[in-house]
């Protein structure tokens, strides 16, 4: 692959419906292409919990995350460097994008403190002190050796007045420019990330700013943050809904922290391209399990005797093999096993899930898609 292919933003389909603005593309990056829209499965510690990098392959997400604050912090970023990054270092070979790590140090509250330099603050695990600047956090995704390199935002709390949120935007465009300047490996993309709350003139006068930057040197994709932070859903979705319209079309559009299923869709519609989010593994670790149908509870007792797989619809590695009632008894007994075969059916449906909206664009049937998709999740629980 030529240097001058990657990140390149290829516009597949896209609509226009007033109802419906999704789209399907590729993003070219060193490590494969990303075909979109897509769910990113996130692996925190440079791993995703509860699989191998083997079952995750057989889920074939496009595109994992990795975790700047935790792994600068264990085992460290010149470690991880010194087994050739991240990639080699999980044993993943598909694109990585890794966040800032703003968003697990601006949630760390008491633990640190915000200047115009960066963040000081204090491990969560052993209270040792640190400090994490636009040029850290660049150093640090560096030494991962993503493909795509977030730039250090501050996340403001939610529903924080406008005022601060204000002053919080000012920031992040300045260390948006620090980040830019940094230089990264030649494989590395930079994102920039849109902050401003519900209010949809801050995330417009904020876009600006961040486009102003990108005339003088275009940024690889675009991130919508700060959302998802406690706001009601009903808030959520109005901005989202006024304002991915204003994201350049030319590049990829990331929702940051974003994943059930009903949030999935309703991205998409709104020109979403990538998405991630820990719902699904989580969910899995306490026997909550996403399907075609809506959301199983495995540990229900009505599963004990049951023959059928969690769902009828999914191929997963765990709905090929497994039955609920097996499924049941090694929730109920404690078994690690539960863990892993919820997280693969889970981590499946959700990929998949984009993957579908993905096909049915291609195909023109998109809207059929889409509502099939809800009426079936309006069914009883499976």
């Amino acid at each position: 692959m030529q240097m001058s292919q990657l990140f390149h933003y290829a516009l597949e389909t896209s609509l226009n419906t007033g109802s419906s603005l999704a789209r399907a593309g590729q993003f070219i990056t060193r490590h494969g292409v990303i075909s979109t829209p897509a769910f990113m499965p996130v692996g925190t510690q440079g791993t995703v919990k509860g699989v191998t990098p083997a079952q995750l392959k057989e889920i074939d997400p496009q595109v994992i995350l990795g975790n700047t604050y935790h792994l600068g912090l264990r085992p460290g970023d010149e470690l991880i460097a010194k087994f050739g990054g991240l990639h080699t270092f999980m044993g993943w070979d598909g694109p990585i994008l890794t966040d800032s790590g703003g968003f697990q140090v601006f949630s760390l509250s008491s633990l640190r403190r915000i200047t115009e330099e960066g963040v000081a603050f204090q491990s969560h695990h052993d209270g040792s002190k640190h400090f994490l600047s636009p040029e850290r956090s660049m150093e640090i995704q560096r030494n991962l050796g993503s493909d795509i390199v977030m730039a250090l935002d501050e996340c403001p709390a939610g529903r924080l007045e406008r005022s601060k949120l204000e002053l919080s935007m000012a920031r992040t465009t300045r260390w948006l420019k620090r980040c830019r300047e940094f230089p990264l490996a030649d494989h590395q993309g930079l994102f920039a990330i849109n902050q401003g709350g519900t209010h949809l003139d801050l995330r417009q006068n904020h876009l600006a700013e961040i486009l102003e930057l990108d005339a003088a040197m275009p940024f690889q994709g675009f991130a919508v943050g700060g959302l998802s932070v406690g706001e009601p859903k009903e808030e959520m979705n109005a901005t989202l809904a006024e304002f991915v319209r204003c994201l350049p079309a030319d590049r990829p559009r990331y929702l940051m922290g974003v994943g059930t299923p009903e949030d999935l869709l309703f991205g998409i519609e709104q020109g979403v391209d990538l998405f991630d989010c820990v719902l699904p593994t989580r969910e899995a670790r306490h026997g909550r399990l996403l399907t075609s149908r809506g959301r199983l509870n495995i540990k229900n007792a009505r599963h004990r005797e049951s023959h059928e797989p969690v769902d009828v619809d999914c191929n997963c590695y765990t709905c090929r093999n497994f039955t609920r009632a097996y499924l049941h008894h090694l929730f109920r007994v404690g078994e690690l096993l539960a863990s892993t075969l919820n997280s693969i059916h889970n981590l499946s449906y959700t990929v998949g899930l984009t993957r579908a909206a993905r096909l049915a664009l291609l195909a023109n049937r998109f809207a059929d898609f889409a509502t099939q998709t809800r009426n079936n999740w309006q069914t009883e629980e499976p």
